[in-house]
């Protein structure tokens, strides 16, 4: 373990929350002082920076603009799919988001409203965000392109008193209209909002206003044209920035609640000291501002500290090829770059040697930070291989967002273990428990929980359902946030995440987790990508059964397949041992995947047991899923 830098902003961020991060708010512009960093007084509903007041939007906009950065890039558009590239200045995207915040005040939006946003990736959709912001109203944004019952439950939930939308959504081989699902929500929402504002694409532009609805249809930019600019609200650091629905919900959806104050100041702290980008560096997240990547490192971290952040609408492969995200980083000189192992792991299976690098300079490149889903090993040795910068996972949630466990770049850099997120960000007292909430030993797993309070910038608790939050959170272990993921902490401090606990197998009680049967198999040369699910079986309760997508070239129908079905099957053997019981393992051509690249291994797992799978709204292409039925369901 590190006794520098990082040693000592871990102990006090835990023996004294309140002097450090009454330190790092004040990288933050309060209109009113906190008055206290951290109460404490009703818990387990812990509140930072109580008596606090601000803006978050004057924080990521307006001060920069007043201290001398108006001019400089604040967010670079760069769409393959419409073939357009923009650049907005602070002070231009301040200019847009005044007007369009006085647009959603003119139309009744105050202080405590919810405005729906569902967009794809363009501009507009973090004009939104901000206005809302500007005017201390709560937004929501959806998925662009969700299914209209997914999107009516969250405008039940929510009760907007306007949403924002585009007309469509565009992927690389079809245009996706978001208004006829907007409207089929609508029809089944009990909730009626005032108007719903449509932002016209000329890929497919919407009927508007023909429609008999009880809602006002307004197009986006008639509104603006009329509106006067809006000045920002001041709000209590404890009041509602947002609320982002956890994807993949059954029943009544989960509203993360994120705070003004606290979110600012983590955010702000975690982008220098995490991902070490400074004022006037240039960031691209390749996610979506519909998950809370988008949320945290596409829109207000960077904004906040005074960076450029570049808004990417098209894929890692596809757009045109696999070579997309070096020449977004050539063009635009990024210094860090953020996304999922997914997107590398597709990179990898079109352009395994990286030959599409060439004629793209990637000089400015200096860190790769994955995280959304596990990184495995070989992804991490091949990113690390060819683009000779390292490559650093971190690893976080929804609910937290921003992360948990991380390499701390700017900070203090650590030596990098493949597989391992590395270590406990400062504010988080992560341990890993037993069953009877004992803490474990190093090197052994177990049930990965936060002993409680959360840091600042994490989930107060859930939109409308504190009881929801307390039942679904803090209820297994007396005093902690259960995060739901299982794995260990080494002797070295060390954090590896196995995957979630309802991942973890019990065979013939030895509980394993798919994570270490993954990894075994993801090392094997011929594999791109893997899953492994726990299938019912009679005798040992459950057995595990892995499925593999090779990379390009590989005949899996003939004999190459039966070979690498053997060794794939001999090295989780040897790596993980014979108590695995892995005998199955099937090659596939996709894996099913939310749209933010998580595979679907309890949607598989159902198919596998003979159940009706739960197929979530977020799921990417459910023609994949519908290919792997006749592999998967029992007797196939």
């Amino acid at each position: 373990m590190s006794t520098g830098a990082y040693a000592a902003a871990y102990e006090q961020s835990i023996t004294d929350s309140t002097t450090f991060w009454g330190q790092a708010a004040k990288a933050v512009e309060w209109i009113t002082e906190p008055t206290t960093v951290l109460d404490d007084t009703n818990p387990p509903f812990y509140r930072w920076f109580r008596g606090g007041t601000l803006n978050t939007c004057f924080n990521a906009l307006d001060r920069h603009v007043r201290d001398g950065r108006g001019d400089q890039a604040a967010l670079i558009y760069d769409s393959p799919v419409t073939g357009v590239v923009e650049t907005f200045t602070y002070a231009e995207l301040l200019e847009r988001v005044a007007t369009f915040a006085g647009a959603l005040a003119s139309l009744g939006v105050d202080k405590g409203d919810r405005v729906v946003i569902y967009m794809p990736m363009v501009p507009e959709a973090v004009v939104a965000m901000l206005a809302c912001a500007r005017l201390g109203a709560i937004h929501s944004v959806v998925f662009g392109g969700f299914a209209p019952a997914e999107l009516a439950a969250r405008i039940e939930d929510a009760q907007p008193t306007v949403i924002v939308a585009a007309s469509c959504g565009i992927e690389p081989s079809r245009v996706v209209e978001y208004k006829p699902m907007l409207d089929a929500a609508l029809d089944r929402s009990s909730h009626t909002p005032e108007s719903v504002i449509v932002l016209q694409r000329e890929q497919a532009e919407a009927s508007v206003g023909e429609r008999d609805t009880d809602w006002e249809e307004l197009d986006w930019h008639e509104l603006v044209a009329d509106a006067e600019p809006a000045d920002c609200v001041e709000v209590e650091a404890t009041d509602p920035l947002y609320v982002l629905y956890t994807s993949g919900t059954t029943g009544r959806p989960k509203g993360i609640v994120r705070d003004n104050g606290g979110h600012a100041v983590a955010l702000r702290w975690s982008m220098e000291n995490v991902y070490d980008v400074g004022p006037g560096d240039v960031w691209f997240t390749a996610s979506d501002v519909g998950w809370v990547v988008g949320h945290s490192y596409i829109v207000y971290a960077p904004l906040l500290t005074g960076a450029t952040t570049v808004l990417y609408e098209g894929k890692p492969v596809g757009t045109p090829d696999a070579s997309a995200f070096w020449r977004v980083i050539g063009d635009h000189g990024v210094k860090a770059m953020f996304t999922a192992p997914t997107a590398y792991r597709a990179i990898k299976r079109e352009d395994p040697t990286g030959s599409l690098m060439a004629g793209h300079d990637l000089s400015s490149l200096q860190t790769l930070f994955l995280a959304g889903e596990r990184l495995d090993p070989d992804t991490y040795e091949w990113a690390s291989s060819v683009l000779g910068v390292p490559v650093v996972d971190n690893w976080w949630q929804t609910e937290t967002g921003w992360p948990i466990a991380a390499n701390l770049r700017g900070l203090e850099p650590m030596p990098i273990k493949a597989g391992s997120p590395s270590v406990r960000v400062p504010g988080y007292d992560v341990q890993v428990l037993d069953d009877a909430g004992q803490p474990m030993p190093p090197g052994h797993e177990g049930a990965i929980a936060i002993r409680l309070p959360l840091p600042p910038g994490t989930l107060p608790t859930l939109w409308q359902d504190d009881e929801r939050y307390i039942a679904g959170y803090l209820s297994v272990y007396d005093g902690y946030y259960l995060t739901g993921d299982g794995g260990m902490i080494d002797e070295d401090g060390y954090l590896y995440v196995m995957g979630r606990t309802d991942d973890v197998l019990n065979v013939a009680g030895h509980r394993l987790s798919t994570g270490s049967i993954e990894a075994a198999l993801a090392g094997h040369p011929a594999v791109a990508e893997c899953a492994v699910i726990g299938v019912a079986d009679d005798f040992k309760g459950q057995v595990p059964r892995g499925l593999v997508v090779l990379k390009g070239g590989i005949d899996a129908a003939g004999a190459d397949g039966e070979r690498i079905r053997r060794e794939l099957v001999q090295r989780v053997r040897d790596e993980v041992g014979a108590v695995a019981s892995l005998k199955q393992v099937d090659i596939v051509a996709g894996l099913p995947k939310t749209r933010s690249g998580k595979i679907l291994r309890k949607t598989m797992r159902e198919l596998a047991d003979g159940k009706t799978p739960t197929v979530p709204g977020t799921i990417e292409d459910v023609s994949v899923l519908d290919a792997l039925g006749p592999v998967l369901r029992p007797g196939a």
